[in-house]
């Protein structure tokens, strides 16, 4: 599989499940286009990588597919990106405080023949609920001090230390780390047009589904 992402937890993730990655990282303007909602913006992201990830090949893995994605986290209308110093990662964890945000990851998926050319493709948002414990100044500076902030979107991560923030999720825990692989595999098994079962051999490797 082709991977267009530099994102070591999306490579984590998808290596446990079983596949070989080729990463081919895509570089796009991902500016938020006026009026465009949160889930909107992740999907047209994570569609516009893919297609140029794939636009730039010069060769096909040998199960011919492609993943790309796109994360963000929001609360109404406002997105939050990844911080652009500590000053900044410590003012998103204010705004997040004792209140509900969502995780919203696009993903783009395509199925590729020999040449490169597209066969098929499905892009799909994931959408989880996170909610966070009130913090104290000292909890936000300890943990921002950690660096953990600096190269995830709302500046946590909940696979790290990140986890003590949070009091509680609805939906798709892997979706906040950052893909929603359970969802990802049953849209790759519609999308390969094959017998291959791509769920159980997760479930085989021990991997997030286990």
């Amino acid at each position: 599989m082709i991977l267009a992402s530099q994102s070591p937890r999306r490579r984590e993730l998808l290596s446990e499940a079983g596949f070989e990655l080729e990463i081919r990282p895509a570089d796009i303007d991902e500016a938020r286009l006026d009026g465009e909602s949160p889930v909107d913006l992740v999907a047209r992201l994570a569609a516009q990588k893919a297609e140029a990830a794939r636009a730039d090949l010069d060769r096909v893995p040998a199960d011919g597919l492609l993943v790309a994605a796109d994360t963000i986290v929001w609360m109404g209308s406002e997105a939050l990106g990844k911080p652009a110093d500590e000053s900044d990662a410590a003012r998103m964890l204010r705004e997040l405080s004792g209140r509900t945000h969502h995780v919203s990851t696009g993903v783009c998926a395509m199925r590729l023949a020999g040449d490169a050319s597209a066969l098929s493709s499905v892009t799909f948002v994931e959408t989880t609920a996170v909610t966070f414990w009130e913090l104290t100044e000292a909890e936000i500076l300890a943990y921002v001090a950690t660096g953990e902030s600096m190269d995830k979107a709302g500046a946590y991560g909940i696979q790290g230390a990140g986890r003590v923030l949070v009091r509680g999720i609805e939906g798709d825990y892997a979706n906040v780390v950052g893909l929603p692989v359970s969802r990802l595999l049953r849209e790759l098994g519609a999308l390969a047009q094959s017998d291959r079962d791509y769920v159980a051999e997760a479930i085989r490797m021990g991997g997030p589904l286990a």
